[in-house]
């Protein structure tokens, strides 16, 4: 598999290629994808990250189990994988927006990678699962902490112990999906979440985004009194003076990022 990766207007796109278009995702790609986060956290200039798949059959079904691995599952279980599946699953450390663009099947692994978003635009004809369970695995990287997490506890269940499939319809139902749209409306509803996330202040984004991660343990009175340092960094901004100056007189925001 191969991961595209480009910037423009603020906005990274991540993009899962396979020529047979499953995007099962092997070791190089978790690689890749790894140095792909690690490079967005480095940037200023990213206010807003897409991830999907190539193409209408797959957003991503997860660990390439026809690639011939040679390690068994207590193996596989005992690596150090501390962002879950595809560096993503629960990562904490990237404070940039990740819109899910799914446009087909978003199994196992694909779909932890769908929980370690934080908004998540669904094809009408994609599917959703967490199938291990059906061949003698489990969801190890973050869907059996993540899930429950999200979504009410017999839900949660239903997905895990039955191993079957999802629509975009019942997902959004579980509140794990935000939108629901015909095919061939998927890129026009992507692009109006992006438009509504990148008029926004981009220190603004990473300060929420930071503080969500890493307040979620804790009680209201304690998150509240954490100063983490991108909502420090957003009090202390420019753009914080020019977001209130631009709605004073009436006129859109001209954010730089500092």
């Amino acid at each position: 598999m191969t991961v595209g990766f480009s910037v423009e207007n603020r906005v990274a796109r991540v993009t899962l290629d396979r020529p047979d278009r499953m995007n099962a995702v092997d070791a190089a790609t978790e690689k890749e994808l790894e140095a792909i986060w690690t490079e967005i956290e480095s940037r200023d200039d990213i206010s807003c990250v897409v991830l999907t798949g190539s193409g209408q059959k797959a957003f991503c079904t997860g660990a390439d189990l026809k690639g011939g691995a040679t390690k068994s599952g207590l193996e596989y279980w005992a690596e150090s994988r501390t962002n879950g599946f595809g560096g993503l699953a629960f990562r904490k450390s990237l404070d940039v927006p990740v819109i899910a663009r799914v446009n087909g099947y978003a199994l196992g692994g694909g779909f932890e990678m769908v929980l370690g978003c934080d908004i998540v635009i669904a094809a009408d004809t994609a599917k959703f699962g967490l199938p291990e369970a059906r061949v003698g695995r489990m969801p190890l990287d973050g869907g059996m902490v993540l899930l429950q997490r999200k979504i009410p506890h017999n839900l949660a269940m239903s997905v895990m112990l039955t191993g079957r499939q999802f629509t975009a319809a019942e997902m959004q139902g579980f509140g794990i999906v935000n939108e629901t749209v015909p095919f061939d409306e998927l890129d026009a509803a992507v692009d109006r979440w992006v438009s509504d996330i990148v008029a926004c202040a981009p220190l603004s984004l990473k300060a929420i985004k930071q503080t969500v991660n890493r307040t979620g343990h804790l009680s209201p009175a304690e998150a509240q009194g954490l100063r983490t340092p991108a909502l420090i960094r957003a009090l202390q901004s420019e753009d914080a003076v020019e977001g209130v100056t631009a709605f004073r007189e009436k006129r859109a925001p001209v954010w730089q990022g500092r």
